[in-house]
């Protein structure tokens, strides 16, 4: 019966033109429902839409419907909004993910130990406001829309728009069809729990499909003949669906938005539901299978759509979406500061005023600001001026700034660890952070970090750190004589204390620089028998000393993913002189050691990557004090003093005042996630490897490991077998977490 309304109007037209030799052409509107990621299905209709002909002269939506009707009315068509989806990773757009690269070395640092981080306020652990900010996805659309961000009347876009959101504090709706379209489709599009709320006009805003997810009645106003309504919206289930939890809650939800549905859905002229059932408001991996749903269905219509596109007297001109490879920023305006500085802000940004920077450059200058974590939100606008844009900026400084962080880690060498660590910003000054890491397990640690971060000017950091474990080596590493037992390993335990002071700063973006003052206290013992009975004694010390010293680093680092790379160039070369020692031994004069690293990670394919590095270090003078030697050997990402990795063998296994290592990872990423490693070493290790040139001979030492990594929310785990190059040893290496 609709469809014979729809022709009959048509009809109408026609012969009201041939009548009166004037234009009679209907006017179309689209509404576009909310629905997350089964909103995706609003592609596949625009492009039966566009390749009809039929003219859209109004769109209104809400939620995801704001998302792709703000688009498609700001000048993209139904074709490009596919490639876009296409070329979009939404896992990493919507976790808000902050490229390593974007994080300062502190930064870095601390964020790979820590699974789960939660607000302390007062004494009280809270829950975040939101899984993510959604900075990622307001940068997407931000730059999406630049072409039209000069327009605040949403009338004026190459087709006039409107989208909904909630008053949050009110619960009513809010129209927004003014302003800044990228923030209103973030308003409109931030969906609770997901997304952060926006603040828009002193109004707290989420997404419109709280208070109406078919905004079809606003149209009425809008000089509209035919209204198209595309739902992609849950219907209510049925009784054999309501077997668990989440249905009954979701049919409880749906309860309101389905009689609303039944009530709008009448109003349309022609009412398109795609059927999206199968898939949920985060499916956004089915994306290009969702935009097929839209179309098939669409499709459906054919005849009723070409009508109008027949009706309509004109089209409307194709609309040029320039997609800005540099932007000109003449100004730079920020609000909303109390505790920070603009200057502050602007470093972070990394870019000045009447700079060009392409946009890439500016969205990394914005993760830069965002990984401090001292801000809530960084809400923008380019505004056109001179061959170039205006940057307005509205941030809201975070509110908590002390957190509990929690981390676990299994490894063969700390064992089973849980990590339990209270960070405090702003406890003295603006730009200041104390972190204190309280680890329990089958061996207990901490770690303290007091850090004012200047940036680029030199930054002060204070560090304090115990570690202690168990494990197996040769007596012969740590004893300087030759009176111990013929025993080839046996079981030590050492701990250390170690403090520091330090000041550190950038050279460049990725390239730092530090020098500073440490303190530390080494203690290695032993009590097993078959060694102890040789000496008549209940426990044998075999170090016991305090260490003074100064030290200088070098660090360059731009790998983006420190446990699985795929890019980037790491440089860390430093140099420590011990000056004084409390000397247990009574055997210690000065020494320095000197010690480097070079890796480049690179994509071979799609899913393989390879890890390519060279690793050495010497020591210069004293070569009696063994217990800061040079030691090769099992696997771990967080060692102490000057001890490395090594497949093939054991912890510990080889040491020497000098060595070379080399190294490479094969890695392919079979699935999401899920990685296959190949890795090979070889090194030399012995007391003046570079004085006696033996260090470029064929290595004396090599090592193998192929293994299975899989990523998750607390960290990799990684399961390898390893084994070494005579045939000596071998083994399994497991790691679960992050290292700390």
């Amino acid at each position: 019966m609709r469809s014979v309304v729809i022709l009959v109007f048509i009809f109408f037209c026609s012969w009201s033109f041939s009548q009166e030799n004037k234009p009679s052409d209907p006017r179309v509107g689209l509404v576009l429902s909310g629905g997350g990621a089964k909103g995706l299905a609003h592609v596949g209709v625009l492009k039966i839409l566009d390749s009809l002909g039929v003219r859209v002269d109004y769109v209104a939506g809400t939620s995801m419907g704001a998302v792709v009707g703000g688009l498609y009315a700001s000048g993209y068509s139904g074709k490009q909004l596919d490639s876009i989806i296409r070329s979009t990773k939404f896992d990493l757009l919507i976790s808000d993910e902050i490229p390593r690269e974007s994080k300062t070395f502190y930064e870095r640092k601390n964020g790979e130990k820590y699974a789960l981080a939660l607000p302390f306020d007062n004494f009280k652990i809270n829950l975040p406001s939101s899984i993510s900010r959604g900075q990622n996805v307001f940068n997407l659309v931000s730059k999406l829309t630049l072409g039209v961000s000069g327009i605040e009347d949403f009338s004026k876009l190459p087709i006039p728009f409107y989208c909904i959101a909630t008053d949050m504090e009110t619960g009513k709706e809010v129209v927004l069809e003014h302003g800044n379209l990228a923030q209103a489709i973030a308003a409109s599009s931030a969906l609770p729990t997901l997304f952060q709320p926006v603040i828009l006009d002193h109004k707290l805003l989420m997404d419109g499909g709280i208070v109406n997810n078919f905004p079809i009645t606003g149209l009425a106003s809008k000089n509209i003949d035919i209204i198209i309504g595309v739902d992609v919206q849950d219907d209510l289930l049925e009784i054999e669906e309501l077997e668990s939890v989440s249905n009954i809650l979701n049919q409880i939800s749906n309860f309101r938005a389905a009689e609303e549905m039944s009530e709008k859905s009448v109003l349309a002229d022609i009412y398109i539901k795609p059927d999206v059932a199968d898939y949920s408001i985060v499916s956004f991996k089915d994306g290009i299978t969702i935009i097929d749903k839209g179309e098939a269905t669409a499709s459906l219509y054919f005849k009723e759509l070409q009508a109008i596109a027949k009706a309509q007297r004109f089209s409307r001109a194709p609309v040029n979406t320039p997609d800005f490879k540099e932007l000109k920023i003449n100004d730079i305006r920020i609000s909303g500061l109390e505790k920070y500085t603009s200057s502050y802000v602007k470093g972070k940004l990394r870019f000045r005023s009447g700079e060009s920077i392409s946009f890439n450059d500016f969205s990394e200058g914005v993760n830069n600001l965002v990984a401090t974590n001292n801000f809530d939100s960084f809400l923008y606008k380019f505004q056109p001026s001179d061959q170039g844009f205006d940057l307005s900026a509205k941030v809201i400084e975070a509110k908590n700034t002390a957190f509990v962080k929690f981390g676990v880690h299994f490894d063969q060498l700390y064992m089973s660890s849980a990590l339990v660590n209270l960070t405090k910003k702003q406890l003295f000054l603006k730009n200041d952070v104390l972190s204190i890491d309280f680890i329990l397990g089958d061996n207990i640690r901490y770690n303290f970090d007091y850090y004012i971060d200047k940036g680029f000017y030199w930054s002060v950091g204070l560090n304090s750190k115990y570690i202690g474990f168990n494990s197996f080596s040769s007596p012969a590493d740590f004893i300087t004589d030759d009176i111990y037992p013929e025993v080839d390993r046996i079981r030590l335990s050492f701990s250390e204390f170690t403090h520091q002071f330090f000041i550190e700063s950038l050279i460049k973006k990725d390239f730092a620089q530090k020098i500073g003052l440490e303190l530390k206290h080494l203690k290695i013992t032993t009590n097993e028998n078959g060694f102890l009975n040789a000496f008549d004694t209940e426990e044998y010390t075999f170090e016991d000393s305090d260490f003074y010293s100064f030290f200088g680093a070098l660090k360059f680092d731009t790998i983006d993913n420190k446990f699985f790379p795929k890019s980037g160039f790491l440089f860390e070369g430093g140099v420590q002189y011990y000056f004084a020692s409390s000397d247990y031994n009574n055997n210690f004069n000065g020494f320095s050691i000197f010690k480097s690293q070079i890796s480049k990670a690179f994509r071979i394919g799609d899913k393989l990557a390879m890890n390519i590095g060279v690793q050495g270090g010497f020591k210069v003078g004293d070569s009696t004090t063994k217990a800061l030697r040079f030691g090769l050997g099992g696997y771990g990402l967080n060692y102490f003093n000057n001890y490395t990795t090594f497949y093939g063998y054991d912890y510990f296994s080889l040491s020497g005042n000098s060595f070379v290592k080399s190294s490479s990872t094969l890695d392919f990423e079979f699935l999401k996630n899920h990685h296959f490693n190949f890795s090979a070493n070889f090194a030399n290790i012995a007391d003046d490897i570079f004085l006696n040139k033996t260090w470029a001979e064929s290595p004396s030492y090599s090592g193998y490991a192929i293994g299975y990594g899989l990523e998750t929310v607390f960290g990799p785990i990684e399961l390898k077998y390893n084994w070494a190059g005579d045939s000596s040893y071998s083994g399994f290496i497991v790691s679960v977490g992050y290292w700390f």
